[in-house]
């Protein structure tokens, strides 16, 4: 089933140009266990590896109030056990279970300024299953693959949740909002970040060639990259590099994933931010379907 989750924005410098820095930056965040600068010595070395994730579109399936199905408002942060560590399970009234590759993730929410964990603060993660489709728009009777995470004293959220597919015209992908509380979160108030993370191509590629559950992973996966990808394509290659999870693991055994999230607290809600239905989409209208290519 196509989607066309999110804006297309306009592109700066490209991505060939960012490309030889964002191969760099990358392996490092990956030597480093994703787990960026927190746990190290501070100072000047920290501020470089604390490059505030932009802002992205939420697309049309946030599940967050924002938006309709079927002429009803579609919240998936009022329901009685939204609040967990294992996304794989569906919660309140409903009973599905997705089905896939074990992740296991690790995220940890720091201030942008200073590399400082924000404790308290709270993330509404969520993502497709193995096939492309999310929970409570194309599944209905499902809420699976969604939930909120309070961070600890280090700032760090865990989950459990399933490796996730590739849909036509999108990259591998997770997307998240970020509460200054889970008071915040639940009671819908406006997220401090609204964005997504990026999977590493290579691991990607892994899973859905030796997964069956992933059945149009391998030739979604060809048909897209992050130079053509309509959210990741215009972001610096500090930010690519910033927003990758990086991934441990293999595809008989499931993954470990991990990746630091810096905020910036003093940024202004951009368009991508917003949670509107993107170009083409009306409220409580399906998705239009991509174009051939």
């Amino acid at each position: 089933m196509p989607h066309d989750h999110d804006d297309h924005h306009t592109h700066d410098l490209g991505f060939a140009h960012d490309l030889p820095r964002m191969i760099g930056r990358r392996r490092l965040l990956a030597l480093m266990g994703g787990i960026g600068v927190v746990g190290l010595a501070g100072g000047p070395a920290a501020a470089l590896e604390c490059v505030a994730l932009p802002w992205e579109t939420a697309g049309p399936y946030p599940a967050d109030g924002s938006n309709v199905k079927d002429g009803q408002v579609v919240n998936a942060l009022t329901q009685d056990g939204v609040i967990r560590t294992d996304l794989r399970t569906s919660f309140g009234t409903l009973t599905p279970v997705a089905d896939g590759l074990q992740l296991d993730l690790e995220l940890t929410l720091v201030n942008a300024d200073g590399c400082k964990p924000l404790e308290g603060y709270a993330i509404y993660l969520w993502h497709c299953d193995t096939t492309g489709n999310y929970s409570l728009y194309d599944i209905t009777d499902a809420n699976y693959l969604r939930g909120v995470g309070i961070a600890d004293g280090e700032g760090k959220v865990r989950f459990t949740t399933i490796f996730p597919g590739c849909y036509d015209g999108r990259w591998p992908h997770f997307h998240f909002e970020i509460f200054g509380s889970i008071e915040a979160a639940v009671s819908g108030e406006a997220s401090v970040l609204t964005a997504q993370i990026a999977l590493p191509e290579a691991d990607c590629a892994d899973v859905y060639a030796a997964d069956s559950r992933y059945a149009n992973g391998t030739r979604n996966l060809g048909r897209i990259s992050l130079s053509s990808d309509n959210v990741f394509k215009d972001n610096s290659a500090d930010e690519i590099a910033q927003q990758t999870l990086a991934l441990t693991g293999e595809p008989q055994t499931g993954y470990a994933g991990t990746l630091t999230i810096p905020v910036d607290l003093t940024a202004e809600r951009s368009a991508g931010g917003m949670m509107a239905p993107p170009d083409g989409m009306g409220v409580g209208g399906p998705p239009p379907d991509l174009p051939s290519s």
